[in-house]
C-alpha cells in the first residue's frame, strides 16, 4: 500500500461486488479506458460492442442507448452523435465524396439544406432540390452522379405526407440501372436513402419497413422528451452501412455524454404514451382550428385537407404534436407576429416533443425553392402536454391581436 493519501486514493482497491440491478442502467463516464496489457490495449475491439477502447467509441450507457434506439426504429443498428442536425451531416459526410450529387426534398429541415449548400458544396458535392409529393420529380433529377437522396416524413413547416415508398422505389429503379451499367462494364456507386424520422420517432411507422436505407432523428425530441438534451442517432438494417458511418463517427470524433445518454434512456420507457398524448390533442386543436374565422387551412397529416393524407394514412398509426395554420391573407405579417407575442401558454421558441407547447411563425416562400400555395401568415405549433381546453383558450385570447385597432 501507498503511503501518500493521494495517491491511496486515486488508487483505491477496493471494487464493488456485481450484481446490482435497477430500474435506470447505469451511468458510466470516460475518456480514458484501462486496458489489462498490451496485448488488449493493441487489439480490443469496439465496432462491435465487443469491448471498450476511448470514450469516443461507446460506453455501457451509451452502448446500451444505441441498441434500445436500434429496436425503437425496427433497424439493427445505431450510432448516436451530439444533436439530429449533427446525424444528418454524419450520413453526408460518410457517403458523399467531391463530385457526387444530393437530391434533398423542397420541404426539408431547414438546416439540412443549409448545410447542403454551405459545406457541401464547398467540397465540391452538387445539391438539388425535388417535389417530395411528385415522384416523378426526384426521378427527372437523378443523375449519373446522384449518390444520396434525403427523404422526409412528414415536410418540414408545412407538413405534407409524402409516398415514401414510391420515392423509394424511384432510386430503387434508377440502381437497377446502374446495376446493368456495371455488368456492361461500367463503375457505378448505388445510391442511398436517408430519411428523417424525427416525426415518426419510430412510433408513427417503421422506416426500415418503408424501404429506407438509413433513418436518422433528432433524439432532442421525443426520444428525450424533456427538451433538456441534445442528441441525434443514425439507425441501419445494413451492416456495411453502419460500418461505414462508424469509421467516420470516429475520424470526426463525435461523442455524446453519459449523463445526456441517461436522460435519452430516462425518457424512452414513456415514448408512446407521450406520443400517443399528444397526438390527440394535436388533432383536438386542429380540427378546432378549423373552424375559426381567422384561419384559411391547417396543416396535419392526419386531416383529410392536409398534402399527403392518404400516403399518412396508408403507411402511419399515429402523428406526431406538430400542426400549422395558415392565416387568412387578409392578416399582415406584422398581426400573425402580434398573435404570436400574444399567447401565453404557447411559447415562442424552437424545437418540440417537449412538455411545453411552442409556437413560431414562417415566412414560408422565403425558405422554399418552390412556389408556396398559401397567401396567408403560417404558424407552427407543437403541442405540449397541458390540457386541451387550456391551450384552445390560449390561442382564442390570443386571436385578439388580428382585430382591426
Amino acid at each position: 500500500m501507498f503511503d501518500d493519501l493521494s495517491t491511496r486514493l486515486i488508487h483505491h482497491p477496493y471494487v464493488p461486488p456485481q450484481g446490482f440491478e435497477a430500474v435506470p442502467p447505469g451511468v458510466f463516464k470516460a475518456s480514458t479506458v484501462f486496458f489489462g496489457n498490451v496485448d488488449e490495449l493493441r487489439h480490443r475491439e469496439w465496432r462491435h460492442k465487443t469491448g471498450y477502447t476511448y470514450g469516443l467509441h461507446g460506453t455501457p450507457t451509451t452502448f446500451t442507448l444505441e441498441e434500445r434506439i436500434a429496436t425503437l426504429e425496427g433497424g439493427g443498428y445505431c450510432v448516436l452523435v451530439p444533436s439530429g442536425l449533427a446525424a444528418v451531416g454524419l450520413v453526408d459526410m460518410a457517403f458523399l465524396r467531391q463530385g457526387d450529387e444530393l437530391l434533398i426534398p423542397d420541404n426539408a429541415y431547414g438546416p439540412n439544406k443549409s448545410l447542403a449548400e454551405g459545406e457541401l458544396k464547398g467540397w465540391g458535392i452538387a445539391t438539388r432540390y425535388y417535389d417530395p409529393m411528385h415522384p416523378a420529380s426526384l426521378a427527372a433529377l437523378i443523375t449519373p452522379a446522384t449518390r444520396l437522396v434525403w427523404l422526409e416524413a412528414p415536410g418540414s413547416i408545412t407538413l405534407e405526407f409524402p409516398d415514401i415508398p414510391a420515392l423509394v422505389e424511384v432510386v430503387r429503379a434508377a440502381n437497377g440501372q446502374r446495376q446493368q451499367s456495371a455488368l456492361a462494364g461500367e463503375g457505378a456507386r448505388p445510391i442511398l436513402t436517408a430519411l428523417d424520422n424525427t416525426w415518426g420517432a419510430g412510433i408513427a411507422f417503421n422506416a426500415f419497413d418503408l424501404g429506407v436505407d438509413m433513418s436518422m432523428q433528432a433524439l432532442t425530441k421525443y426520444p428525450s422528451g424533456g427538451a433538456d438534451v441534445l442528441m441525434g442517432s443514425v439507425v441501419t438494417r445494413d451492416e456495411t452501412l453502419h460500418q461505414t458511418l462508424l469509421m467516420t463517427h470516429m475520424r470526426v470524433g463525435h461523442g455524446v455524454a453519459g449523463n445526456d445518454a441517461e436522460l435519452v434512456l430516462r425518457g424512452l420507457p414513456s415514448i408512446a404514451l407521450r406520443y400517443s398524448a399528444q397526438d390527440q390533442a394535436t388533432r383536438q386543436l386542429a380540427q378546432w382550428m378549423l373552424t375559426c374565422p381567422q384561419v384559411a387551412t391547417v396543416l396535419h397529416p392526419a386531416l383529410p385537407s392536409s398534402p399527403g393524407h392518404e400516403h399518412w394514412k396508408r403507411d402511419a398509426t399515429s402523428a406526431a404534436c406538430l400542426f400549422s395554420a395558415v392565416f387568412k391573407p387578409q392578416y399582415t405579417q406584422a398581426q400573425v407576429d402580434a398573435f404570436c407575442d400574444r399567447l401565453r401558454l404557447f411559447k415562442l421558441g424552437w424545437s418540440w416533443a417537449g412538455p411545453i407547447s411552442l409556437c413560431a411563425p414562417y415566412d414560408v416562400p422565403s425558405i422554399r425553392k418552390q412556389p408556396w400555395s398559401h397567401s396567408g401568415g403560417l404558424v407552427r405549433f407543437a403541442v405540449g402536454l397541458e390540457a386541451v381546453a387550456d391551450l384552445q383558450a390560449d390561442i382564442t385570447q390570443a386571436f385578439g391581436a388580428l382585430a382591426p385597432h
